[in-house]
């Protein structure tokens, strides 16, 4: 990756093409994001590893930490260049009115979109990933996210009452389309964005 003198520039080919990272990411917010990027890549590799991301304090303490990580790295890939790194935060910049108001249907739907909050959120679930969540990945996501608060029963009563509010075609898993249903309340483009992203 080129990276820009010390001046803290973003490197010319991001200031030349920054759609290329993430559309609709200000040149601002790009800059913030490039001097994140180099501040996780701290040997100047110019890629980070899994490794960098876990020294992210938030990240590190969060029970869905890993899972959070590994969606960075699609595919089993081992190194995330930066308009890799960018098209992940993406996700989590917030939706603007304008946004939702005048998109073109041939184009592709926002990364910012409601659609791929959810379908982010998802993943984190579907730990096989095969499209559905199982009582298991409820189970096992729960028990990350409580640890030893709850009982061992408690926590399998919430997760069987979870699957079956949310499991219409009543085959025992939460599809993509009834986890984005069963979430149709839930002011998801707000709780999952980074104002910094703007």
């Amino acid at each position: 990756m080129e990276r820009a003198p010390g001046s803290g520039r973003v490197p010319r080919v991001l200031a030349e093409s920054p759609s290329a990272c993430a559309p609709a990411v200000s040149q601002a917010s790009l800059l913030r994001l490039y001097h994140r990027f180099r501040a996780l890549d701290w040997n100047e590799k110019g890629y980070l590893s899994r490794v960098d991301l876990q020294q992210i304090g938030a990240l590190a303490v969060n029970p869905l930490g890993d899972r959070i990580i590994d969606s960075f790295f699609p595919d089993g890939s081992l190194h995330l260049d930066f308009p890799g790194f960018v098209r992940v935060l993406a996700r989590f910049r917030p939706v603007d009115d304008e946004d939702n108001g005048n998109r073109d249907p041939k184009e592709p739907e926002p990364l910012n979109s409601r659609m791929n909050k959810l379908r982010f959120a998802f993943q984190l679930y579907d730990l096989d990933r095969d499209g559905k969540i199982s009582r298991q990945e409820m189970l096992q996501v729960l028990r990350l996210m409580v640890g030893v608060q709850v009982t061992e029963e408690q926590l399998e009563s919430i997760a069987d009452r979870t699957v079956q509010e949310a499991d219409e075609d009543g085959d025992g898993a939460v599809s993509f389309l009834e986890f984005a249903k069963s979430l149709e309340k839930m002011n998801i483009e707000q709780k999952m964005s980074i104002r910094i992203l703007k």
